[in-house]
Formats: structure tokens, sequence, C-alpha cells
């Protein structure tokens, strides 16, 4: 007998809550999740939507990542607020900075994934996120970055061209149909700069990536960057 993975099931894993140090003299709050059993395939930095606008570690997307994919996939997945973010985990300390001082808090979290030899990081962002990820990314060891609904606000032209040179890295971008802020066209030619990036339009998707088949796609997208050889994802778990 199975139940279907979908809505706000958790799997199986190891579950941390943990704190982050800034060099600014922050202590940021947020959640290691681990698989249950097995030495993580890769880790899995999240970088939450905009605070300001109800965005925090437990953000829909990233909370199922949390939950499905250490079992799913063999991934650890690393959630924290950034400063002044607040969610049933806690509250981080400082205020929110726009995107300024929040790039200590980018370096706080890849401070945690050395201390902790946690293997093969990628940065998963998603709205706000993706331009924490896009100016801050090219600082740190990583495999790559994914940008979930990248609404090129405050990434600066410059910093999105600067990943052209960094050809080591990969560069995955997850643009929905009828996105809010940018849409396959324009990010297919505001991304143009990036030559290896890899741009992938997800038909009906909607910034917010709402509903059951929307999570499952961005899921899956993710999986098959970082750990491809565990897809197709299931849809069932065995019940107890």
């Amino acid at each position: 007998m199975s139940i279907e993975i979908r809505g706000p099931l958790e799997l199986p894993a190891r579950r941390e809550g943990i704190e982050l140090a800034t060099s600014d003299g922050l202590t940021l709050v947020g959640e290691l999740a681990l698989p249950e059993h097995a030495a993580p395939a890769a880790t899995l930095v999240t970088l939450h939507p905009l605070p300001t606008a109800g965005g925090f570690m437990d953000s829909h997307i990233l909370r199922k990542a949390a939950a499905r994919l250490p079992a799913l996939a063999d991934l650890a997945v690393l959630r924290f607020n950034t400063r002044g973010t607040t969610s049933p985990r806690g509250t981080s300390d400082g205020s929110f900075d726009g995107g300024g001082a929040e790039r200590f808090d980018v370096a706080a979290a890849m401070d945690f994934v050395r201390a902790r030899a946690l293997p093969r990081p990628w940065l998963l962002g998603w709205s706000f996120g993706t331009e924490l990820a896009l100016k801050y990314g090219r600082e740190h060891d990583i495999e790559g970055i994914i940008l979930l609904s990248p609404p090129l606000h405050r990434a600066t032209e410059a910093e999105v061209a600067a990943w052209a040179e960094r050809t080591d890295l990969q560069v995955i971008v997850l643009v929905p149909e009828l996105d809010d802020y940018l849409r396959p066209p324009e990010a297919e030619a505001r991304f143009a700069m990036i030559p290896h990036a890899t741009l992938i339009a997800v038909e009906g998707g909607k910034h917010l990536w709402v509903g059951e088949s929307q999570t499952r796609r961005v899921l899956t997208e993710v999986v098959a960057a970082v750990n491809p050889s565990a897809l197709p994802l299931p849809t069932q778990w065995p019940a107890d």
C-alpha cells in the first residue's frame, strides 16, 4: 500500500534546526535536511523569495524540496531565513537590506556547507533568491546555480554577464510562461550573455509555481541538474 506524494507530505529524513553566523555579527535561523540512511549525493543551498512580499525559508517550493528530495534523490537541502526574515523556525537577526548585506547571508550558508563537508553544493534561488545567486554565487565553491522565476530586478547586467566567464559553473534558468516579471522571450534575451546557460521555459507556469504539477516539474528539473540518476522521481511512497 502506498500514498501519493503531494502537498505538504514530509518524507523521512534527518532534520536539524541550525544557526548560521554571518561575518557582520548576525545569527540566521535555518534547517538542514539530509537523507535518512545515506550520504547525500549533492547539496541544495536554497535562497528564498522576497521577504517583504512574504518570502521565507518555508516558501512552498523550498519547503517541498526539503520535504521530498532527501528521500527521493539523496540530496541535502539547506534552508534559512535571510536577515530580518521570520518563519516558524524563528527570526533571523538584522533587517532586510534589499540584496546588499544579504551577501553576508549567502556567505554564512556556504561557510556552514564547508564546515559540515556537505558535497557538491548548488545554489537554488527563487525570485529574490535568484538575485542573490546571480550577484554573489560566483564568489563561492559551487557546482552551479538554479534560478526559479528570476525577475532580474536587482542583479545588474554586468553581474549577469560575469557568469559567461565561469564556464565551469552551470547556470539553469526556469522561466514560467506566465511569469509576472520575466517571461521566456525576454529571459532568452537577458540571459543570452551567458552562452552556456540552459533556459527552460515552463508551459503554463506562473511566478509562484502553484499546484502539484508545477511543483513536480520544478523538483524534476532541479534533480535533473543535480543528481539525474535519481530520475524519474516517484509519485508514490510506501505507507507505514
